[in-house]
């Protein structure tokens, strides 16, 4: 029973940083991709950021490209997002997920998400 936990929110003014946690617990961390995604209010989701199971390889959109970094460490099962230079577009709800593929199928976990708030 894979669970993920987000912590790390909170409230910033624009141009200020955070830094965001996902403990993860119940699978096998170092074996699957990891992602964070937001979702705005009143929007939909919006992926930001992933990277691979070795930490080795990311992505990320272009609209946080240069402000936010993905980071890993598997020793400690979790994942981080760093979040730099904030904007106010960039309150939402954040969540991480972790997916594997066996076979044809993809298996997914998410966690509830943790409350990010730029604002003057």
């Amino acid at each position: 029973q894979g669970q993920l936990v987000e912590s790390g929110g909170g409230l910033v003014q624009p141009g200020g940083s955070l830094r965001l946690s996902c403990a993860a617990s119940g699978f096998t961390f170092s074996k699957y991709w990891m992602s964070w995604v937001r979702q705005a209010p009143g929007e939909g989701l919006e992926w930001v950021s992933s990277i691979g199971s070795d930490g080795r390889t990311t992505y990320s959109t272009d609209s946080v490209k240069g402000r936010f970094t993905i980071s890993r460490d598997n020793a400690a099962n979790t994942l981080y997002l760093q979040l730099n230079s904030l904007k106010s577009e960039d309150t939402a709800v954040y969540y991480c997920n972790a997916v594997t593929k066996v076979g044809s199928r993809y298996f997914r976990y998410w966690g509830q998400g943790t409350q990010v708030t730029v604002s003057s």
